[in-house]
């Protein structure tokens, strides 16, 4: 009998729990490779503008794309793993904006004055945090230094705790066009254990909102293995989400690190759904998500057909950064703001992570810019098949080798080796030219992209990652 042919559409998964149970270790993200806990303080605030030079000698009108953190809220969400500062002193963030405006005016003149910016990101924290005349304020100043496409991507997170009417209004006014809303769980009893109280209603009338005014994109989050969930609980709000029919929905999992992270301390662990149960819910939020349309488009993301991911996953154009996955590859991403993390050319760079570390800097006539990496032609390669891999679930040999010159399976012998045990058990498909992940794979698609990371082999104990499911 002739062996299966491998189904190698985008947005085809399959769950295989078994698998997950087998392979659910500890593991990067890889919205960088290499990644973030190799960046290295000898890489500076001088390395980063030698990469602004190389990149403004390369040639003119490279395309940009702009992050900018804003770390404030005024409660805290228990699960929170992101650099938030909790105050309900709103006079923090006019400060936070004057010194945003000086990183903004230094960043923006060492770059040519005609790159386009394709694609802007709020991030937080709690973006919204901002008053109205913040946000339009530190918008006039992004669109003031830099020239922004007719069509750019602009995006802003938002929790629907906080926004009205109104701001949506005022975002669409101010040139945003995508959204991304927090939900997590409509569960009440979910909601308590993790402090985040929010009603179906005031989400819906978000999303209601901004579908009215024209925003082209909305994204929701939801978190799997939060305390107090069940199957039968988090169907509920499935049904509830669905019914919303955002354009694309990530599913995250939640990794219990009350080591790292603080506010996970005030988490019961004793209420953490069993191993059994979250992977329960999984599947069931794969089921359902499918069944209702949604394709899968990597990891843990998911989208409508029409969606723009899902159309750049078929066109095999999907990139992947440090946002998540993103439609443009072609663009150098410059950061603001504590904590941040941009790309130049072959380098990485990432902001202090402190409010006062971030001033005194500024301050001092520095970039706030403390440590980084320079890729190497090694990393180069290697990122390139880790980026196939994340996002298209295949590395094509010949595609690989002509773009930097090696013979890929005599430079990456070792790893085609340690693929064998991920073939034989059903993640990859492994020919004389390509690797394939198998629907049955996808999920765990993490864990082949590890097998790529020279890092990983050299120093996997000393790496601290989330889980891979």
């Amino acid at each position: 009998m002739d062996a299966p042919v491998l189904d190698t559409r985008p947005g085809i998964l399959s769950f295989d729990a078994d698998l997950v149970r087998k392979y659910d270790g500890l593991g990067p993200r890889y919205t960088s490779y290499p990644t973030a806990d190799r960046f290295t303080e000898a890489f500076g605030p001088a390395e980063f503008q030698q990469a602004l030079r190389e990149r403004r000698a390369a040639g003119p009108s490279q395309p940009l794309s702009l992050y900018v953190h804003l770390p404030f809220c005024n409660t805290i969400c228990f699960y929170c793993a992101c650099n938030k500062v909790i105050t309900k002193d709103r006079s923090r963030s006019a400060k936070y904006l004057r010194y945003l405006g000086n990183e903004i005016g230094t960043l923006a003149a060492q770059v040519d004055p005609s790159s386009p910016v394709r694609q802007l990101h709020w991030g937080g924290g709690t973006p919204t945090f901002l008053s109205p005349d913040e946000l339009t304020l530190l918008t006039r100043m992004l669109r003031d230094n830099f020239a922004f496409d007719a069509d750019a991507e602009c995006s802003i997170e938002i929790d629907p705790r906080k926004v009205g009417a109104d701001t949506v209004t005022l975002l669409a006014e101010l040139g945003f066009n995508r959204m991304s809303v927090g939900i997590q769980d409509f569960d009440p009893d979910v909601q308590k254990a993790v402090n985040r109280i929010q009603s179906e209603a005031e989400t819906l009338a978000v999303l209601d909102a901004a579908r009215a005014r024209g925003f082209r994109s909305l994204n929701v989050d939801l978190i799997y293995g939060l305390p107090r969930q069940t199957v039968a609980g988090f169907g509920v709000t499935l049904d509830k989400v669905i019914g919303a029919a955002p354009d694309r929905i990530a599913l995250y999992s939640y990794a219990h690190l009350p080591h790292l992270f603080k506010p996970q301390r005030r988490i019961a662990v004793a209420e953490l759904p069993p191993p059994e149960a979250k992977l329960a819910i999984l599947e069931l939020a794969i089921d359902r998500l499918t069944a209702a349309g949604y394709v899968h488009i990597g990891m843990d993301h998911f989208a409508r057909p029409e969606d723009e991911l899902a159309v750049a996953q078929r066109n095999g154009q999907l990139h992947r950064n440090f946002q998540g996955y993103s439609t443009h590859a072609d663009c150098d991403l410059l950061a603001f703001g504590i904590s941040a993390i941009g790309k130049i050319g072959p380098t990485y760079s990432q902001n202090v992570r402190t409010l006062d570390e971030y001033y005194a800097r500024l301050d001092a006539g520095l970039l706030p810019e403390f440590r980084g990496y320079r890729l190497s032609p090694d990393d180069l390669l290697r990122r390139d098949v880790i980026q196939a891999l994340m996002c298209s679930f295949g590395v094509d040999f010949d595609v690989v080798g002509e773009a930097h010159g090696i013979d890929f399976g005599r430079y990456f012998r070792p790893e085609l080796e340690a693929l064998a045990p991920l073939a034989g058990d059903g993640l990859v498909e492994v020919s004389p030219r390509r690797i394939a992940v198998t629907p049955r794979g996808r999920l765990l698609v993490r864990t082949v992209a590890m097998v790529f990371d020279r890092y990983l082999r050299e120093a996997r104990e000393q790496a601290r990652y989330s889980r891979v499911i």
